[in-house]
């Protein structure tokens, strides 16, 4: 990564992302030596305009932000940084710096995702997901079919909570049998917005 530090006396825009829910949480300076450090550490440095010293996000108030990603845009000019945070990111206690909630259980499903594709890659012994892949693809279509039978059942003569709880095995399934046979969440998304009209 080439970063140009000159255009702007020797900073350059951080946007930070959060990593999970895609909400943008904040945008900060960094000076060379903060974007160094903060590849080192993997912890967010800034360089303070007002303080004209480093900060670490979160050296106060315990509140970091762990690096995921940086990119550079096209002029390498400005950087987008992925974190995954520790806490409000805002020196207010919000979310993020625009007081809009960081909240919602739904991009769980993003990082289950992404754990159930680094497990089809390693394929560490002693896990479920490990033994689902190894069982093949009929198999998995099998438990897919049963957790399906089951959200049907508790939806029709469970408990809600029962109902919830199958409808997640459902999910679970589903994403590990899309995993398996190279396609994602994302693909369904773009199949049901071709469908909405």
């Amino acid at each position: 990564m080439n970063i140009d530090f000159k255009k702007m006396d020797g900073l350059v825009p951080a946007i930070i992302q959060d990593d999970l829910t895609s909400k943008v949480l904040m945008l900060g300076f960094m000076n060379e030596e903060a974007f160094n450090k903060t590849q080192e550490t993997g912890k967010v440095t800034f360089y303070s305009r007002t303080k004209k010293r480093l900060w670490t996000k979160g050296e106060e108030s315990g509140n970091f932000m762990q690096v995921v990603s940086i990119l550079s845009d096209c002029d390498d000019d400005t950087l987008l940084i992925k974190v995954n945070p520790v806490g409000p990111v805002c020196h207010t206690g919000a979310d993020t710096c625009w007081s809009e909630s960081n909240q919602g259980d739904f991009f769980f499903l993003n990082y289950l995702q992404k754990f159930i594709q680094q497990r089809f890659k390693e394929m560490p012994e002693g896990s479920y997901t490990t033994s689902l892949f190894r069982k093949g693809v009929n198999r998995m279509a099998q438990k897919v079919g049963e957790e399906a039978v089951e959200t049907v059942i508790e939806a029709t003569n469970g408990t809600d909570e029962m109902f919830l709880y199958e409808a997640s095995d459902l999910m679970y399934h589903l994403i590990v049998l899309l995993t398996s046979k190279g396609y994602s969440l994302d693909d369904l998304g773009k199949e049901l917005k071709k469908r909405h009209k």
